[in-house]
């Protein structure tokens, strides 16, 4: 199911609520060196790593996307969702993506409403294919699902990831109704496969109502992060210097450097490796090379 036609099932849902109305950026506020005391620094880098990676399938680590990424904002007005485009589309470029050009076929499809609870519930009803296409490690468990359709979250987000063909780029599990895919092996090896894993949608419901206290930068910021990243929305990151804290400290601006180092880290490693162990090992010390040192690290 294509995330035009779920923008629409989006629209029509929405269409009789009020205009989001999304406060202007605000004067954003420098934060004080965050400094780690008593842990050494790896320590701390792979307990956020830890809690903030939310991959489909736990025994082959976080997927990302690796083609263009296509962003499209529902239900805002006009200029708003233009900012938080072309934001998420910097920061994708930044990271070595392509954006899409207006015009382009979304693939992150941000929809905000003044009800969030019943727009996520009434979509994946709608449009539950889109949502769970049926192949293996696709998504997050039913559980999770259930958990996007009936939580008070804020923002809640929903990412359809799976295993590609590293040289076709085509999808290497089998889907319903279809015949199974044919892998050429091309390495033969214990540390590498021929088999990574990619980002194919990401869906992300803002209720307007309960995010009127950020500034335009820090929602779109925190839309970002989710956007590009598959990040568990039950971490526990209270500890971290990230985004994903602005609701707690609004004092956050927007995407910190730790968020930044871990999307550089994400986008930067060998997805070939067998094992979300080591690729979660080698995010960790990618990391390490960008975050600055404290007294009690190294």
């Amino acid at each position: 199911m294509s995330l035009s036609a779920l923008a629409l099932a989006a629209s029509l849902l929405v269409q009789d609520t009020p205009a989001a109305q999304v406060p202007p950026p605000h004067a954003t506020t420098e934060l004080s060196e965050v400094v780690v005391e008593g842990r050494r620094l790896r320590a701390v880098v792979q307990d956020f790593v830890g809690e903030v990676a939310a991959s489909a399938t736990g025994n082959r680590g976080a997927a990302r996307w690796n083609s263009s990424v296509c962003i499209g904002v529902v239900n805002l007005r006009a200029d708003v969702a233009q900012y938080i485009v072309d934001r998420a589309s910097d920061v994708a470029r930044e990271l070595g993506l392509t954006a899409g050009e207006p015009g382009c076929s979304a693939n992150v499809l941000i929809i905000a409403a003044a009800d969030g609870q019943a727009v996520a519930d009434g979509i994946v009803e709608a449009r539950r294919r889109a949502f769970s296409p049926g192949g293996s490690g696709m998504t997050r468990s039913l559980r999770a699902l259930e958990t996007f359709r009936t939580s008070e979250a804020p923002i809640r987000w929903w990412h359809v990831s799976g295993p590609v063909d590293s040289e076709s780029g085509e999808l290497a599990t089998r889907l319903p109704g279809r015949d199974a895919p044919q892998i050429a092996v091309s390495r033969a090896s214990r540390l590498r496969t021929d088999i990574r894993d990619d980002m194919f949608k990401a869906i992300i419901v803002v209720d307007i109502t309960k995010t009127a206290s950020l500034s335009l930068t820090q929602l779109a910021d925190y839309s970002t992060l989710i956007a590009l990243a598959q990040v568990d929305p039950d971490a526990d990151v209270a500890a971290f210097d990230t985004v994903l804290n602005v609701f707690s400290n609004p004092d956050i601006p927007g995407l910190t450097s730790w968020d930044m180092d871990y999307l550089n880290a994400l986008y930067s490693i060998e997805q070939n490796r067998l094992g979300s162990g080591a690729r979660g090992a080698e995010i960790v010390d990618l990391m390490m090379r960008s975050v600055r040192a404290t007294p009690d690290g190294e």
